[in-house]
């Protein structure tokens, strides 16, 4: 192996694009006293439909509440059965759990590492209510096919689109292709809120409903209350959630949803040179798309092959003492105690491969041309070109 004499540059996994203006964003809301949910919820909530295509936006405290109040709103509850990919981060399994139902895992397409719908359609049972398909480190499962089966079985779907805002399937945007899709705003994301998430929908009855969990099942928001002329004693006539986004983390909202074009256009930017250049490192494979999908490149997920002469983990070791932060690529939730411990021994073929030889390298949309240079040299000086 070379000897790397230069001197050493940390590289991130990812980090955020965040400016000035995002900075000021907050002052309104902190000037006015409405720092809690309220008008610039309302205005990144329509600002995020608009753009997907979607009718309605719920945000949300996070994705993972995103999709369990979806799930509750949709009817999901003790003695049903959600199917849904083990490869992905473990919060799309447990929101799951949390309604009271029993998780079902499906394996995934060894390409797109989405979940496959053929293993989907032989998981159905009469106790299936839902399937909960995840568009996996930026790109969107092959949603017509799971909304086909779907059809087929009187099914409900909720999409964890955590990673794929602004992605297109199909020609059509990512968010309007489910009853229910849910994004994501946490920083590894492609846009911020801190943390963050919202449901989209095109049911306006269930948008409603959805509204009323959010905020502990109140009948009227906070917003509609304090802008009445007259007083509004409210009720709570079900079981709801503390799921609610606050205005400081709207406005910035705000100020990213305007960057996303420009955002994603960087990501695409230096993948489409890691996909270039990567080939000729030996021992890495690059992440596949389909004709049907683009891809956000939340994430640039590397395969590590037959060829790869040093392990996942002693690759990972070495890069890390050059200064550049890698993860592993995905997790299996069906291999975590949580799960083991409930259902036993799940065999996912697919899936247990894809977890024991993938990998994340730094990608996000500040990434210099120097710090991508000198991922792309450290690779090639641990594995050797192809």
């Amino acid at each position: 192996m070379a000897t790397d004499t230069r001197p050493t540059m940390s590289v991130p996994i990812t980090k955020p694009s965040l400016t000035e203006e995002e900075a000021q964003a907050p002052l309104e809301s902190i000037r006015s006293g409405w720092v809690t949910q309220g008008p610039k919820v309302v205005e990144f909530e329509k600002a995020i439909a608009n753009y997907v295509g979607a009718a309605e936006g719920i945000a949300t405290s996070s994705c993972t509440t995103a999709l369990h109040m979806a799930l509750v709103g949709l009817g999901v509850g003790a003695g049903d059965e959600v199917i849904v990919p083990s490869f992905s981060f473990i919060a799309s399994a447990n929101v799951i759990l949390y309604t009271g139902a029993t998780v079902v895992f499906a394996d995934i397409d060894p390409r797109t590492y989405n979940v496959d719908p053929a293993d989907v359609e032989r998981k159905v049972t009469s106790r299936t209510k839902a399937i909960l398909p995840v568009d996996q480190i930026g790109l969107t499962c092959d949603m017509d096919a799971i909304n086909q089966i779907a059809r087929d079985r009187g099914l409900v779907v909720v999409e964890d689109a955590a990673p794929t805002i602004g992605e297109k399937y199909k020609g059509r945007m990512v968010g309007a292709n489910a009853e229910a899709v849910c994004f994501s705003f946490h920083p590894r994301k492609v846009i911020t809120t801190g943390e963050g998430g919202m449901i989209m929908t095109n049911d306006s009855a269930l948008a409603t409903r959805l509204r009323t969990l959010r905020q502990h099942g109140m009948n009227v928001s906070d917003l509609a209350r304090h802008n009445a002329d007259r007083v509004i004693i409210e009720e709570y006539k079900e079981l709801g959630f503390n799921y609610r986004m606050t205005d400081i983390q709207a406005s910035i909202g705000i100020v990213q949803v305007r960057r996303l074009p420009e955002l994603l256009r960087q990501r695409r930017e230096r993948a489409a040179r890691y996909n270039a250049e990567l080939p000729r490192i030996r021992g890495i494979s690059i992440p596949f798309v389909p004709k049907y999908a683009e891809h956000t490149y939340q994430s640039y997920c590397v395969r590590l092959t037959a060829e790869c002469r040093l392990d996942r983990e002693e690759l990972m070791t070495n890069l890390l003492r050059r200064g550049i932060a890698t993860r592993r690529g995905v997790m299996a939730s069906h291999l975590e105690d949580v799960y083991v411990k409930r259902y036993g021994k799940v065999h996912l073929p697919v899936t247990e491969e894809a977890t024991r030889t993938t990998m994340l390298i730094p990608l996000y949309a500040s990434m210099t041309d120097d710090e991508q240079s000198y991922v792309i040299d450290a690779l090639r000086e641990e594995l050797g070109a192809a």
